[in-house]
């Protein structure tokens, strides 16, 4: 499928509200939205080039057998195909004064179950101007996605997306 398909939980709220700020950037009819609520591997399968956004959530969500959240949900469907050939982002929420020792934590393990399956994510975003202790989301001094904190920093979001899309823009083709 040619269009860009945005794989987003949870329905409702902040991650959806920047997930529609990004398809409306990009051209509602070059996106295609996927609440990752019900989504499965079919669904990845069908694009090749896939943002992926998601909310705050710990390692223990991501280390259990079963979480009722959507991600913790769908997370088993991302090891189930290979992402060679594909153009491949990754935005998060976090809150950078709560969990300032595991900001957007959620980043990068999502980045690293893709990057296991031969995703090449693009679009890192500098640490400079974010304020936080630790993140697992952080490779080789930048994060490997486009963190946001909509709790704390929502006056950043719009200019944070905007800089971002640019980046990611000539990987996407949009």
């Amino acid at each position: 499928m040619n269009k860009i398909a945005i794989f987003y939980g949870p329905v409702g709220g902040a991650v959806n509200r920047v997930a529609d700020k990004i398809k409306d950037a990009i051209g509602e009819e070059k996106v295609e939205m996927v609440a990752v609520k019900d989504a499965t591997v079919t669904d990845i399968d069908k694009y090749d080039k896939i943002i992926f956004g998601l909310s705050t959530v710990g390692k223990d969500t991501w280390d259990s057998n079963y979480s009722g959240n959507d991600w913790g949900k769908f997370l088993p469907e991302i090891a189930k195909t290979s992402y060679d050939g594909k153009t491949v982002a990754v935005f998060g929420l976090g809150d950078h004064v709560t969990y300032a020792h595991g900001f957007v934590d959620h980043i990068g393990l999502l980045g690293k179950e893709l990057m296991k399956n031969g995703a090449v994510l693009v679009g890192p975003v500098d640490t400079e101007g974010y304020e936080f202790e630790e993140s697992d989301a952080v490779v080789d001094g930048k994060f490997i996605g486009l963190p946001l904190d909509e709790d704390f920093e929502p006056e950043l979001t719009d200019e944070r997306v905007t800089s971002w899309l640019e980046q990611i823009k000539p990987d996407f083709g949009f």
